[in-house]
């Protein structure tokens, strides 16, 4: 995913004559870095972005093995682009078994028809409203100008049903996906009905949109909430895992965050092994970037001061339960025993959901 550059061949010149001048290379190296980051601000494409983290990576002396593994979890915007999708992550491409998502992004009077197959879906606007067809009925969805400005209703979809969505002012919306068993019956998800949590404290805070929690909507294997994180909080926070079964302790989930940042800028998302050889990614994140994580602490996602991050997290495992059980890092599960002293941000909830009409389903 990395392509070659002049600056490489430069790198390599000067590491051969380090011994010779290292002062010298140092001044150099400070020099080419600064230019980077010109040209990172100047110029955000996708290629160049990644080119110039190889070249970083070089610089810190990363195991180049390593710098492939992490490519493989962060998928940063346009790099899981595929068809009508600008995001599509399946359990194949993912590497797993279970947990899927795509963005479907569609111009004015756009429609898409999506085939559901072995997987149930939940169609999720995040700008934008549409309308979505399945077995006779209809599903208006109203939507929202952007995930920061409000909840979105939203439609669920079953396994082994064909389903059409279409847009009359275009918008960009998220299908999460979960391989499963059972068929359910498809249904409309009002946004009044989706419970907005506040959840940690302080530095901690961030709002949690429970539209596909385990315990709010009922689905087979499919588990999604949207997480909002203020300007300058971290959130995933503890860090936490969910890649082994521990009767009631601990459930085995994959899982995808999606990311989007207000006004644009960036944020940054750990994920640390759980287990020898484990997922090891440390991720600068912009809008539209995918981190997958089939294993590992993952936490914190941490928000740039005066933009607000915010991520979609789709979760499915092969438990009998669904189920959201998480154990967190020995290390930093102490941060907990702090919350109750400290206030809540006072710029939560970023909104709430707000009464509607109701649901519109046409038979």
């Amino acid at each position: 995913m990395t392509t070659d550059h002049p600056d490489q061949e430069q790198h390599r010149d000067q590491e051969q004559h380090r011994d010779q001048d290292q002062e010298q290379h140092q001044g150099q190296q400070q020099h080419q870095h600064q230019g980077q980051q010109q040209h990172q601000h100047q110029h955000r494409e996708q290629p160049q972005h990644r080119h110039r983290n190889h070249v970083r990576d070089q610089h810190q002396g990363q195991d180049p093995h390593q710098h492939r593994e992490q490519r493989r979890f962060h998928l940063p915007s346009g790099s899981a682009a595929r068809g009508a999708y600008a995001v599509d992550i399946d359990p194949g491409r993912a590497g797993w078994d279970r947990s899927a998502l795509r963005v479907l992004e569609l111009g004015p009077g756009g429609v898409h028809t999506l085939v559901t197959g072995e997987s149930e879906w939940i169609v999720l606007p995040l700008a934008g409203a549409c309308t979505v067809r399945i077995a006779g009925e209809t599903f208006e969805l109203r939507g929202r100008e952007s995930v920061f400005s409000g909840v979105s209703d939203f439609a669920y979809l079953p396994r082994d049903a064909h389903a059409q969505i279409a847009s009359g002012a275009g918008g960009r919306f998220a299908l999460a996906g979960a391989k499963c068993e059972r068929r359910l019956p498809a249904r409309y998800g009002p946004a009044p009905e989706v419970p907005v949590e506040l959840r940690g404290s302080g530095t901690c805070s961030r709002q949690v949109n429970n539209f596909a929690a385990a315990d709010t909507f009922d689905c087979d294997r499919l588990i999604a909430v949207e997480v909002l994180t203020p300007g300058g909080n971290w959130s995933s926070y503890p860090p936490h895992k969910h890649d082994e079964h521990v009767p009631g302790e601990e459930c085995e989930l994959e899982e995808i965050y999606y990311f989007e940042v207000r006004d644009g800028g960036l944020g940054y998302h750990r994920v640390s092994p759980s287990r020898d050889g484990g997922t090891d990614v440390l991720a600068e994140v912009r809008g539209g970037d995918v981190v997958l994580i089939p294993d590992g602490w993952h936490g914190p996602s941490i928000a740039p001061p005066g933009r607000t991050l915010y991520y979609l997290n789709v979760m499915a495992g092969p438990g009998e339960e669904r189920a959201w059980l998480i154990r967190d890092h020995p290390d930093h599960r102490w941060i907990r025993d702090t919350w109750p002293d400290e206030p809540i941000d006072a710029r939560l909830p970023l909104y709430t959901a707000h009464p509607s009409p109701g649901p519109e389903v046409t038979p």
